[in-house]
């Protein structure tokens, strides 16, 4: 990662991004890709406006790419395996239509708050598309893959009323200063897009209080984690805030591979599904690992340290770390989980490691750059560290199960059919 750049390295992060510049259509294309830019409209309605949190999110952001996604592949041919359905397709139908119809009954749905705005939206978009059978067709065609994702996600535990148990003795969670809320429960219950059992990729758990490996755990963040450390480097407070940046730089990082990378509209449909489902599922399956784990935030533990039995570690009833602590266990992070899986899909996606891409945060006021999709994972599980919030081995283990995840999602579906 650079944080800011110069010289050659500059020149190498100019020529990949392509300095965002959307690559020209290819021949039968439209102009502008219609799937990143829903995306984008999907991003002002989930978070900008809708202001969805983060782990509200990966749903909605998922049953958008996943109608829009079979939208392209049934117009396209059928190329790849369809997520919940191919509807019969002339190849002659609209994409920009499809797209924009897919994308926009998906986020009424979700949204109905928007009804107006998002139907201002689409109208505009359709206005942009020769009348005609095409764009008749088009329309119809994308009406029916959001109609399946809507039916699919009904009942699906997105509103359910699950609680997080507060514990007191060492090691258990309880709500965290300075609002001691707890939320998000309820995720760990939803039904996944394609996973069969979230609980198969439970982790192998937060180390034992009495533990060597907690005590090194414990003090490192003690250390580099609290706000006032005098240990954490000003790169490493930045790293920190940049990546828990509630504006979450993943949406960024997708719609710029796809850009830098040239892909057509099928396969910026395709890879967008196919990270949005993944990091939707990987989501629940981390939250079900929280519930099962239960296991107490940093600033819980040091706070109370004189309690857990470990003659390593000490308690400082003061300690407080540099950012706010999430409203829900520690164990494993949430935000390793979910970019881990977004990372190692993009890699098998691509078929290598080594691409470069950046984004901006509002929160750090800077754009950091990385040179692979590990060096991201790398960072986000540093920076929940320096942050404060998340014990090393909660970040390494919510690694391991996001990979997991991707890894299960990426070898059965969205394949190649011909």
């Amino acid at each position: 990662m650079r944080r800011r750049v110069g010289g050659a390295v500059t020149a190498l992060v100019i020529g990949l991004t392509g300095a965002g510049v959307a690559p020209a259509a290819r021949a039968g294309e439209p102009a502008a890709n219609p799937v990143i830019v829903w995306d984008r409209n999907a991003q002002t309605a989930i978070w900008d406006v809708g202001g969805q949190l983060p782990w509200e999110q990966g749903r909605s952001f998922a049953m958008v790419s996943g109608a829009v996604y079979d939208a392209v592949n049934a117009i396209t041919g059928k190329r790849y395996q369809p997520l919940l359905t191919a509807p019969p397709a002339t190849g002659r139908e609209s994409i920009d239509a499809a797209v924009a119809t897919a994308a926009y009954r998906v986020l009424a749905s979700v949204l109905p708050a928007q009804a107006t705005r998002l139907r201002e939206q689409y109208d505009q978009a359709l206005a942009a598309v020769p009348d005609g059978p095409a764009e008749t067709a088009g329309i119809a065609l994308g009406d029916r893959t959001a109609a399946a994702m809507i039916a699919f996600r009904v009942n699906d535990g997105s509103s359910g009323d699950a609680e997080w148990v507060i514990g007191t003795q060492p090691g258990a969670w309880r709500p965290t200063p300075p609002a001691y809320a707890a939320d998000g429960a309820w995720v760990a219950d939803q039904k996944p897009f394609l996973i069969a059992d979230p609980s198969r990729y439970r982790s192998d758990g937060p180390y034992p209080l009495v533990s060597a490996a907690y005590a090194r755990d414990f003090n490192e963040i003690k250390s580099v984690g609290a706000v006032d450390s005098t240990t954490r480097t000003a790169d490493q407070t930045e790293a920190a805030i940049w990546w828990h940046d509630r504006n979450v730089t993943e949406w960024q990082i997708k719609r710029q591979l796809a850009e830098t990378q040239r892909l057509s509209v099928l396969q910026t449909a395709r890879l967008f599904a196919l990270v949005d489902t993944t990091a939707a599922d990987t989501q629940i399956s981390c939250f079900d690992d929280k519930r099962a784990w239960s296991f107490w935030r940093p600033v819980t533990a040091i706070r109370a340290a004189d309690t857990d039995g470990n003659p390593r570690t000490s308690g400082d009833p003061d300690w407080t770390p540099l950012l706010i602590t999430p409203p829900f266990p520690d164990h494993p992070s949430g935000h390793a989980c979910a970019t881990a899986a977004r990372m190692a899909t993009y890699r098998t996606f691509f078929g290598r490691d080594r691409i470069a891409y950046s984004a901006y945060s509002e929160a750090s006021g800077t754009t950091r750059y990385f040179r692979s999709f590990s060096q991201g994972v790398e960072e986000v599980n540093n920076a929940r560290v320096w942050g404060g919030i998340h014990f090393r081995n909660a970040d390494l283990q919510g690694q391991k199960l996001g990979e997991a995840v991707s890894a299960y999602i990426a070898g059965r579906y969205f394949r190649k059919l011909r």
